[in-house]
């Protein structure tokens, strides 16, 4: 299950890491969010080697939210070298993202 980390822990878990990060933006009063979750699971236990998993909660990390510009939950967000790399919205088959999440590790 990935973690939820917040402001404190964010540059250094995922700005400085050197391998990719996903991060996702979620809140937990939110039905897409919770429809994501099983194939974010599922991605996680097929990629958690290549990667790290994070979630950040929209509700209590403001902050992050306003400078990643996140305007609509869930948001994934991929970063690679403390940059993003890519980014996706809204629900997602688990085939499709962990399709789409894969291209970040082979780069």
């Amino acid at each position: 299950m990935a973690e939820k980390i917040g402001k404190k822990e964010f540059e250094q878990r995922v700005l400085k890491s050197q391998a990719p990060v996903v991060v996702d933006f979620y809140s937990d009063s939110c039905i897409a969010c919770k429809k994501l979750s099983p194939a974010l699971s599922q991605a996680e236990e097929l990629l958690g080697k290549k990667c790290a998993f994070y979630k950040v909660n929209t509700n209590f990390e403001e902050e992050l939210t306003e400078e990643y510009e996140i305007m609509s939950r869930p948001t994934l967000i991929v970063y690679r070298s403390g940059r993003e790399a890519g980014r996706k919205t809204g629900v997602q088959k688990p085939e499709e993202l962990i399709q789409w999440l894969e291209a970040f590790m082979e780069e």
